[in-house]
């Protein structure tokens, strides 16, 4: 039987550099609402979406590098997220830059969490696979500088019974790696979200500048067929400070098709009634149980 899932997938447009968090939010919570009128039970937002993309920017000072961080979540000026979101009765996933301490020392993350229809945090993720540099390189239009200002995530990739059915998270550059994927899916997960920003332009490969959009939706179609999974892809798109970003926020079935796909490169929202059990309909084609079995990764792995 089916198990009916309506999902948004709220794509931010450009966030300039003194917008407030309390500006953010409120675009936010407007995209919420229009979903909960649309009949979404959850919402996903992008990667970093509470600010613009400061890895783009070199920054020396580590108190101003601080304020692109969140010290705790919900705090302050994104509470009232969590509280529309328990008032509507909807669920959200939310990626933001994260400042933690442990063991007494400042960690920094890429991170997401994953927020229930009551305003609690259901789950938390942490960005594994970091792309860029850490050096400055002036001489590029722009610099991703992740590798500078946030460390490897530590919590893996876990899942979570939620909204019917088991949910995951990846960030960005994870969606590159078959491996993200492929613990989402031993982890049982049936449904995958992963916020990006991506520009369109590879300072140090502009020949491949044209394949940036082929290459995204490659590893989004790809992943969902291969894993069996539901993906919802959330872009920060259009021109960021100077930097055009990616749009083509999508969901994806697990047959790889794109059963959802944004129009613009503003903040929109696209939805769509997934049948979660369409995942274990493909797993059980596939017959994972007989062919995903963990003692043929002990065996590739020793070879």
């Amino acid at each position: 039987m089916p198990r009916w899932l309506t999902v948004g997938a709220a794509q931010s447009g450009p966030i300039s550099r003194d917008e407030s968090r309390s500006e953010v939010v409120d675009r936010l919570i407007a995209m919420l609402r229009e979903g909960h009128k649309q009949g979404c039970q959850v919402v996903a937002f992008t990667e970093v979406a509470l600010t613009a993309f400061f890895p783009h920017w070199w920054i020396e000072d580590e108190e101003e590098l601080d304020r692109w961080f969140e010290t705790e979540m919900p705090g302050p000026e994104t509470q009232p997220l969590f509280d529309e979101a328990a008032r509507l009765g909807i669920g959200f996933q939310l990626g933001y830059a994260e400042l933690a301490i442990e063991d007494g020392k400042k960690r920094r993350f890429n991170s997401s969490v994953l927020v229930g229809a009551d305003g609690e945090i259901i789950g938390h993720f942490r960005k594994m696979h970091l792309p860029g540099h850490i050096e400055h390189r002036p001489h590029n239009p722009f610099q991703n500088l992740e590798q500078r200002y946030f460390e490897r995530g530590n919590l893996g990739f876990p899942t979570w019974e939620a909204f019917g059915g088991r949910v995951g998270m990846c960030i960005c550059n994870d969606r590159r790696w078959p491996e993200s994927w492929r613990m989402l899916a031993l982890g049982g997960a049936e449904l995958a979200f992963c916020g990006y920003n991506t520009p369109e332009h590879i300072p140090e490969h502009p020949h491949m500048d044209h394949l940036t959009a082929f290459h995204h939706q490659l590893c989004m179609q790809s992943a969902a067929y291969l894993n069996s999974l539901w993906i919802v892809g959330v872009a920060k798109t259009g021109v960021e400070e100077g930097v055009s970003q990616l749009g083509l926020t999508s969901i994806v079935t697990p047959s790889g098709q794109i059963a959802a796909q944004a129009s613009t490169l503003e903040d929109e929202l696209i939805v769509h009634r997934c049948d979660v059990e369409l995942s274990a309909e493909y797993r059980r084609l596939f017959k994972y149980e007989r062919n995903r079995r963990p003692e043929f990764y002990g065996l590739i792995a020793s070879h």
